[in-house]
């Protein structure tokens, strides 16, 4: 097998932990290369010129960027633990969903980089994106493919752990049980998941890291 490498960064990025999970889940080894984003690497320069950011994936030498781009990557490479439905309908409908995820699942990162009305128009679209998934993504499917976890879940999932903490760093509370049971319910099943839930960062040590970094951007906005 080639060689597999995944360029991530030495705080938890949810952007990374999507391709660990999906790497994790079709049993592929890899080496993870840590990368300073403050002082970013020659490989990293090399691999993802463009957008110089991270995740990359490299495989055999050869560079694969941005973590939704990824996951198709790993799940047309690696057939095994299939992470995408087999009827095309079905893997129409989780390209759907993770587009919207990917589209509407900016306002969480925007939340985290936001103060005053700001933050309150961007927690506003966070809880419009939620809902939108309660009401119309999950119904009473155990994960978005059904059954068994998928691409979907992992897009979602790395969304949800995030904005947890990012509601502590933020003070505020958008994603509770009595307002998106259905998502609720889906995402305790997700982090139970083995794969998951072994390969999760601490959510109290990332609490920490997060605020100390929003603190920082705020002092030099």
């Amino acid at each position: 097998m080639a060689e597999v490498k995944l360029h991530g960064a030495v705080l938890p990025s949810p952007f990374v932990y999507r391709v660990i999970w999906a790497l994790k889940l079709k049993g592929v080894p890899y080496e993870f290369v840590a990368e300073d984003l403050s002082n970013k690497s020659a490989s990293l320069l090399k691999y993802n010129p463009v957008h110089k950011k991270i995740p990359v994936l490299v495989h055999g030498g050869k560079p694969v960027c941005e973590s939704i781009v990824i996951l198709e990557y790993i799940e047309e490479t690696w057939p095994q633990n299939p992470l995408m439905p087999n009827n095309p309908y079905d893997r129409a409908l989780a390209r759907f969903w993770i587009k919207f995820a990917e589209d509407k699942g900016v306002a969480v990162w925007k939340m985290f980089r936001s103060t005053g009305q700001e933050l309150q128009s961007t927690m506003k679209e966070a809880l419009e994106m939620l809902q939108t998934v309660e009401e119309h993504g999950l119904g009473e499917k155990k994960f978005f493919n059904g059954d068994n976890i998928g691409l979907v879940d992992l897009a979602f999932g790395s969304i949800v752990y995030w904005l947890q903490v990012i509601e502590d760093a933020v003070g505020a509370k958008l994603f509770e049980s009595h307002k998106f049971p259905h998502l609720h319910a889906w995402f305790e099943t997700f982090k139970q998941v083995p794969v998951i839930e072994e390969n999760l960062p601490n959510q109290d040590e990332l609490s920490v890291a997060l605020k100390l970094r929003r603190e920082q951007l705020m002092a030099s906005a």
